[in-house]
């Protein structure tokens, strides 16, 4: 018996845990891995939080590893001059393939790995596809990656030097998890989304359970967070949440997020602004530039259920900040972590962070990832 059920994040109907079920039978909405029994409790990731941690997996020894996690957090005093508030940031970016992306790969291929499968299918705009080929490697497992052709060359080149198979495809992001999908459902394979997996926020979650390590009960108040489907996002609201239920922390803290005016389907739904895809435009925050988000719905629940607020930002907006992040702070961020730090910016200047609040912000990944910023 498994240590855990898949469920849906909608109508609560439950499923034995499958590797090629990633949506409600009942009614198509997102799953979320429920706990069930005490099996597994042999996990004691303690190099992580000092603490156990509930993971889908029945034995420690499944867990596949690259040495995530345990990123340090930083506070910087520089940006607090700018901004007038006290800000720390928690680099994520210094994670074995550049970005915080392999938390959830950790779990999600450990996972995968346990049900036997060996050849895998994932869409991503360049961090999720670099980290899924490497995690893969190791694991004598076969990836095929799809990526926008207009993805940085650093992270498709990084993809390619880990073995996967890589496909380019032409027009938006979706149109990338479309092709995707095609694939997955000709050649009968598994699709290992970063979007859809339920294991996958089992390893983001982690970075919640690490705040925790770093800040005990005293967890900055405000947490701000770049959006795209929302995988680090709802990772730290449910290790949040778990953290609140063992009584491990007395209050959980407002989540705020951010993403561009040029795509901005959460932000406008949470806000009942119209948008839709043919509304996207182009932006160098490749890791927010999701249109059709399939958890669009339970990262707004997070958003009011932790009193959190959103906002967007320009691209000149980001850019800036990423060469003051560079400049300033000796962190060269990419341009999704920027949009993160403007969001933050304009949300104390709009008074929905107080300046007396302490703000915790992850820098998700790294700008030698990226194209440099002009």
């Amino acid at each position: 018996m498994s240590n855990h059920k898949f469920q849906c994040s909608s109508c609560s109907s439950s499923y034995e845990p499958s590797p090629t079920l990633l949506e409600c039978d009942r009614c198509g909405s997102p799953l979320n891995i429920s706990y069930v029994t005490q099996l597994g409790s042999d996990l004691h990731p303690t190099r992580w939080s000092g603490h156990p941690i509930p993971l889908p997996l029945d034995h420690q020894k499944d867990l596949i590893t690259l040495g995530e996690g345990n990123t340090p957090v930083v506070q910087l005093n520089n940006v607090k001059n700018r901004i007038g508030a006290e800000i720390y940031v928690k680099q994520e970016y210094m994670n074995p393939t550049g970005s915080f992306k392999d938390r959830g790969t950790s779990v999600m291929i450990s996972a995968l790995k346990s049900f036997g499968i060996n050849e895998l299918v994932e869409d991503s705009s360049g961090n999720a596809g670099a980290s899924l080929s490497a995690y893969a490697a190791m694991s004598n497992m076969k990836a095929h990656i799809f990526v926008p052709e207009s993805a940085p060359a650093p992270k498709i080149g990084q993809i390619q030097v880990y073995g996967a198979t890589i496909h380019k495809i032409p027009g938006s992001r979706d149109a990338t998890t479309e092709a995707a999908k095609a694939f997955v459902r000709n050649n009968n394979l598994v699709y290992a989304s970063h979007n859809l997996s339920p294991f996958f926020i089992e390893g983001t979650k982690i970075f919640a359970h690490e705040v925790f390590r770093e800040f005990g009960d005293h967890i900055p108040e405000d947490i701000v967070i770049p959006v795209g489907n929302g995988s680090l996002y709802l990772g730290m609201w449910k290790g949040l949440c778990e953290l609140k239920e063992s009584n491990q922390i007395s209050r959980i803290p407002r989540l705020h997020f951010v993403q561009t005016e040029a795509v901005k389907p959460i932000y406008s739904a949470a806000n009942n602004v119209a948008w839709d895809t043919s509304m996207i435009r182009e932006t160098r925050s490749g890791g927010t530039a999701v249109g059709s988000p399939p958890r669009q719905d339970q990262v707004i629940d997070a958003l009011i259920r932790s009193k959190g607020s959103c906002t967007t930002v320009t691209e000149k907006e980001l850019i800036d900040w990423q060469k003051f992040l560079a400049s300033k702070e000796g962190i060269y961020a990419e341009p999704t972590s920027a949009t993160a730090l403007a969001g933050t910016e304009k949300l104390i200047r709009s008074g929905e962070i107080g300046k007396n609040s302490r703000i915790l912000v992850p820098i998700t990944g790294s700008g030698l990832k990226d194209d440099q910023p002009n």
